[in-house]
């Protein structure tokens, strides 16, 4: 087999000749001979070929060639590369298996991290990055976090229709990988681009981003949906008035839901009800937990639904989520709540947080007036103590 072409120190056109004689060696359907029109043509001609490579050779050969490419790509004028750059991402998510899939991510972080940080091709060849990084399982490189995101483009940041895009892929990408606390903050993200103007063309977003909240077991705090202008939108359907039910109300109330609407529960919106009622159960027993620093194992088997035996595991799993804070006292057959977090943070939680910091403002206060008398005392001793010595 040809060993991969190494060229760095040649003129651009020159790079160009030996990729072209390169992939003709390989059977490409390329000329070996430059084009006339120069090196844009050139490298039209490559990139339309360059995925023969992927056919025989092997990774290391072929990450060589790529990044060639790339070498080209990137000290070309960008308003004259901007197609080629387009041609040259479609070539690369096509690659087959995990291997190449590999090299073709590495070839486009390089030329992704190697255009100028203002140039709006930046946003392209990351959408293309993130379709790669789904297919080889390394999402995580190349995504972080919705703050690292935003701030990779802050230079020059898409438009409205194209973050709404990359939003929706790496959405689907991470509930793809369990990932449901990213993804929960991603299509909170996107449904924030929608203004009242507009939310209305946000509905199936909106319901994606229910759905998906709801569905995933490690999402308990669902109050803050409610404020976004494309949920609003849907205020008095079904999927909203289901949210409701799981922002702010008991198991009981899911209950009669479901059996008002079981076919739009498990097949319309593709909910699991057993998943429902164990999420409804935590959140319930958090509601309870708000007002109750004590409960009876009686209490929590009446008001959950549950069974005799069920009732310890069940306050083993509410513990494990760390969303409530507690000890049970099997003996005496009760849970003892110390704390818990609120299922929603409205007026009433505003004012207790208030009044808690106020408390704690106060208590302060004491100990700094009590530390400056006792200061006082000790100065006014050492005082007289010296005076005693002198005399």
């Amino acid at each position: 087999m040809q060993a991969p072409p190494i060229f760095m120190d040649l003129p651009l056109e020159d790079q160009a000749q030996e990729l072209r004689v390169y992939f003709k060696s390989l059977g490409a359907e390329i000329s070996e001979e430059k084009s006339p029109r120069g090196i844009e043509d050139d490298l039209h001609k490559i990139i339309g070929v360059c995925d023969a490579c992927f056919k025989e050779g092997n990774e290391i050969e072929i990450e060589t060639v790529l990044n060639d490419i790339v070498s080209i790509l990137v000290v070309i004028p960008i308003d004259r590369t901007e197609n080629l750059i387009l041609a040259f991402c479609e070539k690369l998510t096509k690659a087959p298996g995990y291997k190449l899939g590999f090299v073709c991510l590495k070839a486009l972080w390089l030329l992704f991290q190697s255009l100028d940080e203002a140039s709006s091709m930046r946003y392209h060849v990351y959408y293309h990055l993130v379709q790669i990084a789904r297919n080889v399982d390394q999402v995580k490189a190349v995504y972080s976090g919705v703050d690292q995101l935003k701030q990779q483009f802050a230079p020059h940041p898409p438009s409205n229709e194209q973050m709404q895009k990359l939003l929706r892929l790496l959405h689907e990408i991470l509930l793809s990988c369990k990932q449901g606390e990213q993804a929960a903050a991603v299509m909170v993200e996107l449904l924030g681009t929608y203004t009242a103007e507009n939310a209305s063309a946000a509905r199936e977003d909106a319901q994606r981003c229910i759905i998906a909240a709801l569905a995933d077991p490690n999402t308990f705090l669902l109050d803050p949906l409610l404020a976004l202008k494309p949920v609003r939108f849907l205020e008095g359907e079904l999927i909203h008035d289901l949210l409701l039910i799981f922002v702010k109300d008991k198991l009981p109330a899911y209950l009669t839901f479901y059996k008002n609407y079981k076919d739009f529960v498990e097949h319309t919106v593709g909910l699991s009800h057993e998943q429902n009622m164990k999420k409804m159960r935590l959140l319930t027993f958090m509601q309870l937990a708000e007002t109750n620093p004590e409960m009876s194992f009686d209490t929590i088997k009446t008001e959950l639904q549950i069974e005799e035996d069920e009732v310890e595991s069940f306050i083993i799993d509410v513990l494990k989520t760390k969303l409530v804070r507690a000890r049970m006292d099997q003996g005496g057959r009760k849970v003892l709540i110390s704390s818990t977090m609120h299922r929603t943070f409205s007026r009433p939680q505003w004012m207790q947080l208030r009044d808690l910091l106020a408390a704690w403002k106060s208590n302060l206060s004491g100990i700094n007036e009590g530390m400056k008398s006792v200061a006082a005392v000790q100065m006014d001793l050492a005082t007289k103590n010296k005076a005693v010595v002198n005399h």
